[in-house]
């Protein structure tokens, strides 16, 4: 026989209902747990963390302006930092796909904080009256968006990056002295050593690195103490200033309120900006990933010029194959990114006059992004890049064919001269220096300066 679930009796604003006994949370926050039944996710652990924050700092703010007692403050910071830490997760079941403002999930923290605090400090604590004093979910929610993904990016995205260009960086350091054949359109082209292509690689790092810490200077620029509609009706005149204040403290995120609170609560374009320097960090990734793909790809048919770690068995009926996991889902990493920058932009011009309601999309679709990036950052590093090792054999094999090298004859003996010279070793399937000595009418010493392969990588005419 099924056992039979307790249920206690709450009430709000619209009357009363049942709560599972054993829930943490209240009236609202069951109104909206039956009411979106749409992809059984809930809001990500991060934007609750980050909402934790706000109502702590919050509760702090309103204490020492005298609007809340000690008591009162003290506990619902209490129970605010325990939710922060991860305490009373499952108490926050509601969809992610909710009312767009996130007024739901605002309640939710404000019933949980509440009840929390009322029963470790046998304190009457209101959700509404003392937990969301000063605050509306509409300045509350973007501005726990804006305190999560700046989190995120600090603490994981940042650090994942940093630590991927270190390994690139480290690797061409140590083999990256190898001459090989580089390539436009797919085709031979003009050498380059291994060191200068990871170079640009973690260029292109470090180029992401720089826009993502640009765009976070104003994702930090929060809209609290703006409440309803940016006018800051019923906060205290130095509640938005002072809660920003008191996040930066508890953070270490340099995060300051926003100068203009309507801004804030109906325009996200900051958010949207951040989601586009991830959506370009992935186009990035992308590249790099590709790269690797089609240097290891062969290992006899392809260009084999390197070998990436063997991680798994490759195929279910082939036995002996290994493939570029790490890449190829490094790849797949990047296109799903690049497809929620799409739904951010659309989640980002979504706002009528004074409020944006597409809130939680923009907070759950910059915490997968982030989360994704990080963690596919990590695994390319560790997994990959940093155990590959180069095929010179195939290396030098390819460079030594290369028809492309004549490029640097043009200046002595003109294109034309120099194209027949390609055309015929690469028909012939000789090194160009064997047909060279043949046709160009230089002698050995001089084409052997003129075509050394490590001369060109560094430009200049020879």
């Amino acid at each position: 026989m099924a056992k039979r679930t307790a249920f206690r009796t709450e009430h709000d604003s619209m009357g009363t209902l049942q709560v599972p006994a054993s829930a943490l949370w209240g009236a609202q926050t069951q109104r909206a747990k039956d009411n979106f039944h749409i992809s059984g996710r809930p809001m990500p652990a991060a934007f609750t963390r980050a909402l934790a924050l706000v109502k702590a700092s919050a509760a702090v703010v309103n204490g020492h302006l005298g609007l809340l007692s000690p008591e009162q403050s003290d506990a619902i910071v209490a129970a605010a930092t325990s939710i922060a830490a991860g305490a009373h997760a499952e108490h926050f079941p509601i969809d992610r796909y909710q009312t767009g403002s996130g007024t739901s999930s605002n309640m939710n923290a404000n019933e949980v904080i509440a009840h929390v605090a009322s029963t470790a400090s046998t304190l009457a604590i209101h959700p509404n009256d003392h937990v969301n004093l000063g605050q509306s979910s509409n300045d509350t929610i973007p501005t726990s968006i804006r305190v999560m993904a700046a989190l995120e990016a600090k603490t994981s995205l940042l650090p994942a990056l940093v630590q991927l260009r270190k390994t690139i960086d480290k690797r061409a350091k140590a083999i990256g002295g190898t001459v090989k054949t580089g390539r436009t359109h797919l085709m031979d082209a003009m050498p380059l050593t291994f060191a200068q292509e990871f170079g640009a690689w973690s260029a292109q790092l470090a180029s992401a690195q720089a826009r993502i810490d640009d765009s976070l200077k104003r994702v930090c620029r929060l809209p609290i103490g703006g409440t309803a509609i940016g006018t800051g009706i019923n906060a205290h005149p130095k509640f938005g200033k002072n809660v920003a204040k008191a996040l930066a403290k508890v953070s270490g995120v340099k995060f300051e309120q926003a100068a203009n609170t309507f801004e804030g609560l109906a325009a996200q374009e900051d958010l949207v900006e951040l989601s586009g320097q991830l959506s370009t960090l992935a186009v990035a990734l992308m590249k790099i990933g590709n790269d690797l793909r089609w240097m290891n790809s062969g290992p006899l048919a392809g260009l084999g010029e390197v070998e990436l770690p063997a991680l798994q068995p490759g195929s279910s009926i082939m036995p002996g194959k290994v493939n570029p996991v790490i890449p190829e889902a490094l790849c797949m990493v990047c296109a799903q990114v690049i497809g929620l920058h799409q739904a951010n932009t659309v989640a980002g011009q979504s706002g009528n006059f004074q409020l944006n309601v597409m809130l939680p999309l923009l907070a759950c679709n910059l915490d997968e992004a982030i989360g994704l990036l990080a963690q596919a950052m990590h695994a390319l590093a560790t997994h990959c890049i940093d155990g590959l090792t180069i095929r010179k054999d195939k290396v030098a094999q390819a460079l030594d064919r290369n028809p492309i090298l004549v490029t640097a004859l043009n200046p002595v003996i003109g294109y034309e001269k120099a194209a027949k010279i390609a055309k015929r070793a690469y028909a012939e399937q000789r090194p160009v220096l064997d047909v060279a000595l043949e046709d160009s009418g230089l002698d050995e010493k001089t084409l052997r300066r003129l075509l050394d392969p490590a001369k060109l990588t560094k430009g200049g005419i020879a």
